[in-house]
């Protein structure tokens, strides 16, 4: 599900919005695509410092959006940048060997945002 071009764009650094939500209101919650690990099954895996809110959301909903994008990938038709928006569903962990391997690259985390997607949409 995630294309070649997905991976490519996450091989510069952009801007990525996390969209969380319940019934009471959304919330979305920035970081870097330069931050983002795509697992071998192609769950993406993100260090978080914050993203307290988001995991107050999680905990009613675990339904996610994620947008992320580079201008330096072309998009369709020759554009001058891509993006992508994905769906999907998300958790934090605080422990194991993903945990572990995330923390030792950024050891300012207390947590662990994975993303399983169950759709990718290029945008441009």
């Amino acid at each position: 599900m995630l294309t070649q071009k997905f991976r490519d764009v996450l091989n510069y650094e952009g801007v990525v919005s996390v969209v969380t939500w319940t019934p009471a209101e959304p919330h979305i919650t920035n970081t870097w695509n330069s931050y983002l690990t795509v697992t071998d099954d192609e769950r993406i895996l993100i260090p978080a410092a914050g993203f307290t809110h988001a995991e107050q959301d999680l905990a009613q909903n675990d339904q996610v959006l994620f947008t992320a994008g580079a201008r330096e990938v072309e998009g369709r038709d020759g554009y001058q940048g891509t993006g992508f928006r994905l769906t999907g569903t998300a958790k934090f962990v605080d422990n194991g060997q993903e945990f572990e391997q995330v923390k030792a690259k950024y050891p300012f985390i207390r947590k662990v945002l994975e993303i399983t997607p169950t759709s990718a949409k290029q945008l441009l």
